[in-house]
């Protein structure tokens, strides 16, 4: 009897000893037991809100648990930012951005956060060339015509972009800097708002990226004058290069971050699935007519590209605020 009540005790310890466990680490419990809030620190309509839509819409194919999209555009990235900063590292919320509000934004604004610091990657999703558009009606043809009109009349033309050193008004600063030409920008609360503005009349350009071009183009309702990086995006569009803008300008990295602290056994889940996911047919069907790439990152090889774009960040914005 003496044996029968020590193995009854060593296993009610057992037991005991295991919620113990399961309730000072949460990490050990089966993740996901319940959906996953993907926080956009951006307006409705944008690239960002495209992307993730194809995306949550595959995920819980390999994740087991609904992906939900929510969009928190404020202070220029910073609100939803800071939601995700300041949620439970438990996996449940995640942050879906870009490398401009992410590691630029630290040296020109007084954060609520520390980007490094209070966020870990999970995985880079994709990257994408800008470009520069403007309504079909356009008197501008051409991007030279545009600069030209520019330079002759500084500050006439309004510039919509998607907030202040985001992902629309850093390319196009470093524009304005390189080509010696002046433009009155105006911030809105992401990419989408921002083209509303430009298709409504209230600016004269704007920048954009394909997953937000492709439907426009086809109704006829703008025109492309050039898009980023060497090679043409679009067969009778220039390249930046081509038009005299040179260097690494106008591509915007779309990644998922989590709250640091976020247990590694979650991060190895979230990290899985959105591997999966970046090989599933159909994800790469549905980004394929959205005109986006898929260029899949692990959280370990995106962290040291965030710490490579820290230092040159910092001396963009050096370059660009000097007199």
């Amino acid at each position: 009897m003496l044996k029968t009540f020590a193995k009854k005790s060593l296993a009610a310890l057992a037991i005991s000893g295991a919620a113990l466990a399961t309730t000072l680490s949460p990490a050990y419990a089966e993740y996901p037991e319940k959906p996953v809030t993907l926080v956009i620190p951006l307006g409705a309509g944008g690239s960002h809100d495209l992307n993730a839509r194809i995306l949550t819409s595959i995920v819980p194919s390999y994740l087991n648990q609904a992906m939900i999209v929510r969009l928190t555009p404020g202070a220029g990235g910073q609100k939803g930012t800071q939601e995700v900063a300041n949620a439970p590292a438990d996996g449940y919320t995640l942050l879906f951005t870009h490398n401009y509000i992410d590691m630029l934004q630290q040296y020109v604004e007084n954060l609520p956060y520390d980007p490094m610091a209070d966020f870990v990657s999970v995985a880079r999703i994709n990257f994408a060339p800008a470009s520069v558009i403007v309504r079909a009606d356009s008197p501008f043809l051409t991007f030279e015509e545009l600069v030209a009109h520019a330079k002759e009349h500084p500050g006439e033309l309004q510039l919509g972009h998607s907030g202040n050193w985001g992902a629309f008004f850093v390319p196009a600063a470093q524009m304005m800097k390189k080509l010696d030409f002046v433009m009155n920008m105006v911030p809105y609360q992401g990419g989408g708002p921002a083209m509303q503005a430009l298709l409504a009349g209230d600016s004269d350009m704007s920048l954009a990226f394909p997953s937000t071009l492709g439907e426009l183009l086809k109704a006829g309702k703008i025109r492309v004058l050039a898009t980023a990086g060497e090679e043409r995006v679009y067969d009778d569009v220039p390249s930046f290069t081509e038009v005299g803008i040179d260097g690494d300008i106008g591509f915007m990295h779309r990644f998922v971050l989590a709250p640091a602290g976020t247990p590694p056994e979650v991060l190895k889940k979230l990290e899985a699935a959105f591997a999966e996911t970046s090989k599933d047919e159909t994800f790469l069907q549905l980004m394929g007519r959205l005109g986006e790439s898929v260029d899949p990152m692990t959280g370990e090889e995106y962290h040291a590209l965030r710490e490579g774009q820290a230092v040159a960040y910092q001396e963009l914005v050096e370059e660009l605020t000097s007199q």
